[in-house]
């Protein structure tokens, strides 16, 4: 089961969401992907992913993390935490120093949705810091040279050792994902 984790600012109507879904839908594993909308606290958004992990075990499903930007950092806590195979697309790295410069009121780029970003949240970040990655077999890092919101280099070093598809150009929002979709849940659903 794929548990798909968006960015900061995002939701599960984002185009990567959308696509993965709608290609596992035509292989039929739609039942083995989800994505909800992450509430603002990474506290709150660690809890709901582990809840759905949990439900996955439950269900006698193999659970994997999909994260694309914040979400891949929750992706790298939740992998570590959990023994989990991770693909983390155009991942934050370095989050808690990333977002600082977003603490304020902000705008869900899906849904319109107003919400405060506080320096609470950053502290909850630093507590999801993963200083180095375990186990690199069960990571697969994709990231496009042209992000313009993160340096993608900061990944190519914390995943080091790990699967890494780095493509020149691109953008923040892996221009390339549709060219992704059947290797990414075949890395995963297994």
């Amino acid at each position: 089961m794929i548990v798909y984790l968006h960015g900061f600012r995002s939701a599960p109507a984002s185009i990567k969401a959308q696509a993965l879904k709608a290609r596992m839908a035509e292989r039929g594993l739609a039942e083995r992907f989800w994505c909800e909308q992450l509430p603002v606290s990474p506290r709150a958004a660690i809890a709901l992913a582990e809840d759905a992990i949990a439900r996955a075990r439950a269900a006698g499903l193999e659970p994997a993390v999909v994260g694309s930007s914040l979400g891949g950092y929750y992706a790298t806590w939740l992998a570590e935490r959990h023994d989990l195979r991770a693909v983390l697309v155009n991942p934050a790295v370095v989050a808690p120093l990333e977002l600082g410069a977003y603490v304020g009121i902000q705008d869900n780029m899906y849904t319109g949705e107003r919400f405060a970003f506080t320096r609470a949240h950053i502290d909850e970040l630093r507590a999801l810091e993963v200083p180095a990655i375990t186990r690199p077999d069960r990571y697969w890092l994709l990231a496009e040279t042209g992000d313009e919101v993160l340096d993608y280099r900061h990944a190519v070093r914390k995943y080091a050792g790990a699967r890494q598809s780095v493509l020149e150009g691109g953008d923040h929002g892996f221009s390339r994902w549709g060219d992704f979709l059947d290797p990414v849940i075949d890395f995963t659903c297994r």
